[in-house]
């Protein structure tokens, strides 16, 4: 019996050993933690309980029989973060590169199935040089698997993938499908084809930083939602991404009971009174929400809207929000995506939405029509209308056009909306609509600048105001900026049993 116990303790210790000494020092050469390093600072401590630590491959050619690791180079299994239950896989880049092989495919599908029967999200950390080539169309099918199951498992648990090195190829499809995207600056990159793919074929010169960093696809991708400075940052931001949300699509967000008042605000007098002055719609953002309490999601990546996750009087919210700070807050192809799919996220995950207005309508431009503003622009449109979660919007100055519609209006679906006194409401901009509603009578005064003036002011008086809208009840209140922080929280703690329910459907057929 001694023999046997021995047996286990020397298969444990193997297992633990990765690809050895030597690779384990390498990878800490490369400023990179292990893969077991990596779980041990992600999940609470002693929670950690591995499945698959015995697993080898099968594969026969090229030699590969000859070489084996317990393990077959992925850590898979379940713990605790915070003291809730979550699933994850570390791929082991110090055996075979963390290759993708059959059996190493297979440990992360486990762990998927589990997650999804048990209402648990998935954390991926990828370190992977991709499909193990040895084992040809094995290791493919291992790739499909796992897509199948991240999109099964869409809107159902929250995925979350942590890319702390290599990942190309067919390897940047599950991070794709999954709900949020990390990367590490320096140290790790994505793409589907390497810089000498790139060079044979368009004869570009480019470093795999230039192609995929973290920089790259945090900036003019948006492929990647937070770029870290460090793989401690990277994990320490994982934690607090899943503080917001809950662990599968049937509970409701967490709520914290100790919660601070946000900083002293000076929120009604931060509109200023030059119409196109900017102003950083953040302050007003921080103004209002507990303190501290905001995460900015996809914060380098088209800033003319602003989203993330914060808390009101301890509840999560998902906030969308124009920037009038950068490009007027308008909305063009890259937010109206990038805010289309955070919607749905939030709405997957019943996390309530508060949406801060202030937009002068769509960006104009052939580059912008010719790149599909219109369906992208309807993305944005669909995820509204369909979000079945508590919506309330604040419209702070501008709500003009088309763009007045799809950010969270009344007509598609908001619960509450708010209008500050300084909010315009119009079809468009007080000076364009002059000149197109009194245009006859410009250009036959003897001053048409003088008249186009007094015209602007006669348009601005009667229609760029709350009141129009607020008559036809679509502003359920005026407020001041102040009041706004305590009118939210009585809102939301109305609709916190919202029910509403969609048209029954297999799917919807959102404008890809």
């Amino acid at each position: 019996m001694n023999k046997k116990f021995k047996t286990l303790e020397e298969k444990r210790d193997q297992a633990l050993q990765g690809g050895g000494t030597k690779r384990v020092e390498s990878q800490h050469k490369k400023g990179k933690l292990t893969a077991r390093e990596r779980i041990h600072f992600l999940l609470d401590e002693d929670s950690f309980e591995e499945i698959g630590a015995f697993v080898t491959h099968r594969a026969k050619d090229f030699g590969l029989e000859k070489e084996k690791y317990l393990g077959d180079g992925v850590i898979t299994g379940f713990g605790k973060i915070n003291g809730k239950l979550v699933y994850v896989f570390s791929q082991d880049f110090t055996v075979f590169g963390g290759s993708l092989s059959e059996t190493h495919a297979a440990k992360i599908c486990r762990i998927m199935d589990l997650a999804m029967q048990n209402g648990a999200p998935v954390i991926g950390l990828n370190d992977s040089g991709g499909a193990r080539i040895q084992e040809g169309v094995v290791s493919l099918g291992g790739y499909a698997d796992i897509f199948y199951r991240n999109t099964l498992a869409s809107g159902v648990v929250p995925q979350i993938s942590a890319i702390m090195g290599p990942c190309a190829g067919g390897a940047v499809y599950s991070p794709a499908i999954t709900d949020f995207i990390l990367m590490v600056e320096n140290t790790s990159y994505m793409f589907v084809t390497g810089p000498s793919v790139v060079k044979t074929v368009t004869h570009e010169e480019v470093t795999s930083e230039e192609l995929g960093g973290a920089s790259t696809h945090s900036t003019k991708s948006g492929v990647t939602h937070f770029s870290c400075s460090n793989e401690i940052d990277c994990i320490h931001t994982i934690k607090r991404i899943l503080s917001y949300m809950p662990s599968n699509c049937e509970e409701q967000p967490p709520q914290i009971d100790h919660y601070s008042e946000p900083a002293a605000s000076k929120l009604d007098s931060i509109i200023p009174s030059n119409p196109n002055q900017p102003y950083d719609i953040g302050d007003v953002i921080e103004g209002i929400i507990d303190r501290d309490s905001f995460l900015e999601v996809h914060k380098n990546f088209a800033e003319n809207i602003k989203i993330g996750f914060a808390r009101l009087a301890g509840r999560s919210l998902g906030i969308i929000a124009n920037q009038p700070a950068h490009l007027a807050g308008v909305l063009d192809i890259n937010a109206s995506v990038k805010a289309a799919r955070f919607v749905r996220f939030c709405d997957s995950f019943n996390i309530p939405l508060l949406v801060f207005e202030d937009v002068p309508g769509f960006l104009p431009g052939t580059d912008q029509e010719w790149n599909g503003i219109i369906t992208n622009g309807a993305k944005l449109l669909f995820a509204f209308s369909e979000a079945t979660v508590p919506r309330i919007t604040v419209i702070t100055r501008k709500a003009y056009g088309g763009a007045y519609d799809v950010m969270n209006s009344k007509h598609i679906g908001a619960d509450m909306n708010y209008a500050w006194p300084t909010a315009e409401i119009a079809v468009m901009g007080a000076k364009g609509a002059a000149e197109i509603i009194f245009k006859k009578e410009i250009a036959e005064s003897k001053d048409p600048e003088a008249k186009l003036k007094e015209k602007e002011k006669e348009y601005t008086e009667l229609f760029a105001n709350p009141y129009k809208a607020a008559e036809r009840g679509y502003i359920d209140e005026v407020i001041f900026p102040s009041e706004t922080r305590d009118k939210l929280i009585k809102a939301f703690a109305m609709l916190h049993n919202k029910v509403a329910k969609l048209p029954k459907k297999k799917h919807n057929n959102i404008p890809l």
